[in-house]
């Protein structure tokens, strides 16, 4: 089974969880609210879980073999690692403007109409 894509869904900043990711594999299936924790120094992954009555854990979902979950612990912490590298490099741009008093003028930019094949240019 392929890992075809890996969508970040929500970035946490405080405490130990620090994402929510879904996994696609191989194009058909879809694996949602993977979390991305940070604890004790390490970075791992969680699979889904339910509540049970008694008040503990059951993952829903999980790799059979240690093989998979490495390879799939592997993939979903470098897509995280990479939008975190995004977002911050988001976040350091949006501040060099603020730092400068940059707003950006947006009047004179065209406006777009879908309903057409072009812009009003």
């Amino acid at each position: 089974m392929e890992i075809t894509d890996i969508k970040v869904r929500k970035l946490f900043e405080g405490g130990p969880m620090k994402a929510i990711v879904s996994v696609t594999f191989d194009g058909q299936l879809a694996l949602h609210d993977v979390k991305v924790i940070n604890a004790r120094d390490k970075v791992f992954i969680v699979m889904p879980s339910r509540k049970n009555p008694d008040g503990t854990y059951r993952d829903i979902v999980h790799p059979i073999n240690s093989e998979f979950r490495k390879n799939l612990e592997e993939q979903v912490i470098e897509a995280y690692n990479r939008e975190l590298a995004i977002e911050e490099a988001r976040k350091e741009l949006a501040g060099d403007f603020d730092a400068v008093g940059y707003t950006p003028d947006v009047s004179d930019v065209p406006a777009f109409d879908a309903g057409s094949d072009t812009a009003d240019l």
